[in-house]
């Protein structure tokens, strides 16, 4: 069995062990979906909520992949920043 951030994460509850279980098998889909568009972006990059719109996805789906590939060293934090959808700075992601 994998770990993360090859595997998604949970916290250790039964609820939340179960949806990663659910969700395991659609992860390198998504990792290598979010890891495309945030190269594609070039040096402007992408918030999560951006990455949530190009990709027309819930941002629920495409935050944890940007945690993810962090982690795996294929993103990396710009050092900008960017207001969210509520207003709030969020941080940009570049392709490594």
């Amino acid at each position: 069995m994998s770990a993360y951030p090859d595997a998604p994460g949970h916290r250790q509850v039964d609820t939340s062990v179960a949806a990663a279980d659910a969700f395991a098998p659609k992860l390198g889909r998504l990792q290598r979906l979010v890891q495309t568009t945030v190269r594609d972006a070039g040096l402007a990059g992408l918030t999560a909520d951006e990455l949530a719109s190009r990709l027309e996805m819930d941002r629920w789906s495409v935050q944890p992949r940007t945690s993810e590939l962090r982690r795996k060293g294929l993103i990396r934090d710009s050092g900008q920043r960017r207001a969210n959808a509520t207003g709030k700075k969020a941080i940009v992601w570049v392709g490594i």
